[in-house]
């Protein structure tokens, strides 16, 4: 849905003016904004933002749920201690609720191996301070504490988490290394997807050429932001869509996404021990590289 905003509301926060347009509670308002299936004009905006002459909120307010409940969701733990877990996400597994997607998802299973994090950080997202898409797999840094999540956001922030991705695509890399600096914000014809705007949130991208053979390469990617589908909107911006990829670029059916988070490096928020974590491959993305991969 499309509801532009009137004058007379131009200056008053966004929830409170989303909540009169649609005739839903502040509550739902607010709550649509920060998981943002409500954005303004296809950039995300927090529930405070005061909205200006000529926007216009987009998307849906989804129905409100019942709180989340704990359900046993597979997983792997790497590390933990009384304050944080390092996990593997497993590829299918969407991290949190959303739009279309109530159960089933890893923060309820965080919930079920952990039920003491209820409380901490964002409601229905206890514990978790970023995400992975659905199909991506990977390392995740789950807060246990109050402390951990608070930390942790800040480091986060301050881009002082490491986050290296494996990822294979079609093409030819114009060189061994490369930097993506583009803006990302939602599309407002297609709420399900980002694309680069310059009215968009700032993103950047270091990729490093792993191994390269004709029409393919296997990149590790860093990220120096998080925004959503970040490493899959940049990638295809240049001509290098990641294989397995139904909504950017690369449609092949005969594998998932070939994308992987292979390693977490940060100091503990609480303890200031660094920790290192890394991730191979999984055994369904390994098996996809080509034999051409393995010499180059």
């Amino acid at each position: 849905m499309n509801w532009p905003i009137p004058s007379e509301w131009i200056g008053d926060r966004a929830d409170k003016v989303l909540a009169h347009l649609s005739g839903r509670s502040r509550v739902d308002a607010r709550r649509a904004l920060e998981q943002a299936t409500v954005t303004v004009d296809g950039t995300s905006v927090a529930a405070r933002h005061r909205v200006a002459e000529g926007e216009t909120f987009v998307g849906e307010i989804p129905d409100r749920h019942t709180e989340l409940e704990p359900e046993p969701v597979a997983f792997g733990v790497v590390f933990e201690d009384r304050h944080l877990a390092v996990i593997e996400k497993p590829p299918g597994v969407v991290t949190h609720p959303g739009a279309g997607r109530q159960t089933g998802t890893l923060a309820g299973g965080l919930l079920h191996r952990w039920p003491e994090i209820r409380g901490v950080g964002a409601e229905n997202r206890w514990g978790i301070v970023h995400r992975l898409d659905r199909d991506t797999s990977g390392l995740l840094v789950v807060a246990l504490t109050t402390a951990a999540y608070e930390g942790l956001s800040e480091a986060i922030r301050l881009r002082r988490v490491t986050r290296e991705y494996l990822c294979l695509v079609s093409g030819s890399p114009p060189s061994p290394t490369g930097t993506i600096e583009a803006p990302i914000m939602r599309d407002p014809h297609r709420p399900m997807r980002m694309r680069i705007d310059a009215e968009g949130r700032p993103a950047v991208t270091h990729y490093r050429v792993e191994r390269s053979w004709d029409g393919g390469a296997l990149l590790r990617v860093t990220l120096e932001t998080g925004r959503t589908h970040q490493i899959r909107v940049h990638m295809t911006s240049i001509g290098l869509p990641v294989a397995g990829d139904h909504t950017y670029g690369d449609g092949s059916k005969d594998h998932r996404l070939f994308l992987h988070a292979t390693r977490l490096a940060f100091d503990h928020p609480v303890t200031g021990q660094p920790i290192d974590i890394e991730s191979s491959l999984p055994e369904d993305l390994a098996s996809v590289l080509s034999p051409e991969s393995q010499g180059t």
